[in-house]
């Protein structure tokens, strides 16, 4: 009897372990979750988003390891970016925080803001104006933002936000991306800390290679935050049904 208890005992002991083996390689080598704190990417990204990374998309940096385990430079297997990924890094000067972003600009590339419309290598990015977004307040009240639909150059569209009207991100002088950087910015022009904003103003400037963690696939979960933790009766009210399973684009 004795002889069995141990080796049922040995069993769950290698069952747990061998668990956490898979669980760990699939987080580091495939995929990792992730959810959604600011409204930057909206409306493309919702506050209350979980989504999943895919992180071999553009190969292995020491940002793919757990903690960050710094065992290597540079990357592993890389793979370009194509313009119009949203993707999850590193920022830059503080790599303890992860951002999420659409990159707009790849090395070489030529980047600049004129009254809220993206230039590209001294094109105008082509933008539609679209219906506009009503927003339901805190209290009640409404209000509209517009909304473009961006086409990115390969064809990549999106609709992104214009919350205000001469921002001041709306318009900037010319960035020039360096090689192995990219130029990133929100989906929410007006509330967005990306690479229009420098490192030293609380931006993100251009972004590193190696600080790519990956890109963001599918929205697996989507909660608008009116359920508390122990309010079991309002979960299923607060699950946003129609966002779980959206492909990002």
């Amino acid at each position: 009897m004795k002889k069995a208890g141990r080796s049922s005992f040995v069993e769950t002991v290698l069952t747990v372990f061998y668990a956490v083996l898979i669980a760990i390689v699939i987080r580091t080598v495939l995929f990792e979750p992730f959810n959604i704190p600011s409204g930057s990417m909206r409306p493309t990204l919702e506050v209350g988003d979980y989504l999943f990374v895919s992180k071999y998309s553009y190969g292995y940096s020491r940002f793919s390891l757990p903690l960050g385990l710094d065992l290597f430079e540079g990357r592993v297997m890389e793979q370009p970016v194509t313009r119009g990924d949203v993707v999850v890094f590193r920022k830059p000067g503080d790599t303890s925080t992860d951002y999420i972003k659409r990159i707009v600009g790849l090395p070489g590339d030529r980047i600049r803001m004129v009254d809220g419309v993206l230039i590209i290598n001294d094109v105008a990015v082509p933008r539609e104006r679209i219906e506009d977004y009503i927003e339901t307040l805190p209290n009640g009240g409404m209000r509209r933002i517009e909304q473009y639909r961006e086409t990115l150059p390969g064809g990549v569209t999106y609709i992104t936000f214009n919350e205000i009207t001469g921002g001041t991100a709306d318009n900037t002088g010319v960035y020039e991306v360096p090689p192995g950087h990219y130029f990133a910015m929100g989906d929410n022009r007006d509330n967005s800390m990306d690479s229009r904003i420098k490192p030293e103003l609380g931006g993100v400037g251009f972004v590193p290679a190696q600080n790519l963690v990956g890109r963001a696939r599918i929205i697996f979960f989507s909660t608008d935050g009116s359920a508390g933790l122990f309010e079991p009766w309002n979960w299923f009210g607060a699950i946003r049904y129609g966002r779980l399973l959206q492909v990002i684009r």
